[in-house]
């Protein structure tokens, strides 16, 4: 076909821009920061947002910024028959990365760098695709617009405040997920449990524990101090438990007869736990058991170490564990701690299959915490989003997907949340290659260039499947 190849020699020309302008993103820190004037998440993702623009704007397509929530770039001023929803905001960086999470080394066919994946290197594979349909003259008979958002990892209050004013296109991807379609997502469960404690002077005892900094990032690291054991008293625990959990600590005197520890396990995104290795949940394992006085704190540590045991990536101990032949199976991760002795608070994100409500979940788990005092907020339930296979636009999407990777092309189900997970219609599409683990929300994120520029090529040949003369649709 001589689009494809039109298309795919566009590519193969443009690399060198392609990869600097991924580069210009990424050097951005564009976590969600305090409200500003003209900055409603903050200065990092107002000024990621300017900059696609004016990369957008450099590649000669036509922008607009929607009060710095939204971002749109577009083709021409025809009428949007299809959307393409990404973001710049980025999660925060963590530690222990092997290069500088926002210099975009490449390295091996890789850049590396916080956003590379998720989702700044998309954002501008889409952004080409629309510059490539434009710089080959290939005709149009509708739009297509690019609507890139700044508040994706931290509640969707950007995408939330755009489709108020604006209505969703016909038909929408996002490419915020893996290639070849994904068209089921699950529901989620993102909520918290709290207690009261009735403080304890009884030595040994724990003082603190902290871990974790967002509620969808499986937590790299957590730390406790504890009062009553010395450093050597430890070492019999702590080497048990790193060698049932391959979570790594580290333990230090601080006077007075306290001891601090520091859990490092391996961060990850809460919808695939298991990649990861949560270092909340050994933390506890660890807490629970060690000799330490009786107390209301104590008891409850212990019964959410029962709740959420160490590896438990199915709540099989919380009673949850379900799945359904098309969503797949319900996965937990407890993502943030915070205890002082006097209060107790904990969140926690589980990603629910098509069979999941409110009765066997919430039900289940206020019953589970009922022995302990704790309380569970029942709230924030999101309903799994399903977008059939055979619609016309699922199918013309796994079409082209064929076509350029020479891969049969399939319908996946997902524990993530996407863009379009409110979306009638909508799907993830790419750019991820199937089977690779980019590290998205861990240390050492990444993209394979290549691969991004061939989830390029891809997009743009469905800007003209959707939007072209010739079009169906």
């Amino acid at each position: 076909m001589k689009e494809k190849q039109l298309i795919e020699q566009y590519f193969q020309d443009h690399k060198d821009a392609f990869i600097e302008h991924i580069r210009r993103l990424v050097q951005i820190r564009s976590t969600k920061g305090e409200a500003r004037p003209q900055m409603p998440f903050g200065e990092g993702p107002a000024r990621a947002l300017d900059e696609t623009l004016v990369i957008a704007q450099q590649l000669g397509l036509l922008t607009n910024n929607i009060d710095y929530y939204v971002g749109t770039i577009s083709i021409n001023e025809q009428e949007t028959k299809l959307g393409i929803l990404g973001h710049v905001d980025v999660v925060g960086e963590g530690s222990n990365w092997s290069f500088d999470p926002y210099e975009a080394i490449v390295k091996d066919g890789k850049m590396y760098g916080r956003g590379t994946s998720d989702d700044k290197g998309p954002v501008i594979a889409a952004m080409y695709a629309l510059a490539a349909i434009k710089d080959l003259g290939i005709p149009l008979a509708y739009n297509t617009k690019l609507i890139v958002g700044t508040d994706e990892e931290s509640g969707c209050e950007d995408i939330e405040y755009y489709f108020k004013k604006e209505q969703a296109p016909p038909y929408v991807f996002t490419p915020d997920a893996e290639f070849p379609v994904i068209n089921i997502e699950k529901g989620a469960i993102r909520t918290a449990f709290r207690a009261q404690v009735q403080p304890t002077k009884q030595l040994p005892r724990v003082r603190s524990i902290n871990g974790g900094y967002k509620v969808n990032v499986v937590p790299p690291e957590a730390d406790a101090v504890i009062e009553g054991l010395t450093v050597d008293e430890l070492a019999h625990y702590v080497q048990g438990v790193t060698a049932a959990t391959s979570v790594q600590f580290e333990c230090s005197e601080q006077g007075e007869g306290a001891v601090a520890i520091h859990a490092i396990g391996e961060g990850g995104h809460a919808s695939t736990p298991e990649s990861a290795n949560n270092a909340i949940t050994a933390l506890l394992t660890l807490i629970a058991a060690l000799p330490l006085s009786e107390s209301e704190g104590h008891h409850m540590l212990k019964g959410v170490n029962s709740i959420f045991p160490h590896g438990d990536h199915g709540a099989e101990a919380a009673g949850l564990a379900m799945s359904d032949a098309e969503s797949g199976s319900l996965t937990m991760n407890f993502s943030i701690i915070a205890y002082d002795g006097q209060s107790f608070e904990g969140y926690f994100d589980s990603r629910v299959p098509l069979c999941a409500t409110e009765e066997n979940t919430f039900d289940v788990l206020e019953q589970k915490f009922a022995p302990y005092k704790l309380v569970l907020e029942r709230d924030n339930f999101e309903p799994p989003h399903h977008t059939p296979a055979d619609s016309p636009f699922v199918k013309t999407l796994l079409h082209v997907y064929e076509q350029y990777t020479g891969l049969p092309g399939e319908c996946i189900a997902i524990g993530g949340g996407t863009y379009v997970h409110d979306i009638e219609g909508g799907v993830a599409f790419g750019p991820t290659m199937s089977g690779i683990d980019t590290r998205m929300h861990s240390n050492d994120e990444f993209i394979i260039v290549d691969d991004l520029l061939l989830a390029a090529q891809i997009y743009a040949q469905v800007i003209v499947e959707i939007c072209g003369e010739q079009s169906k649709f």
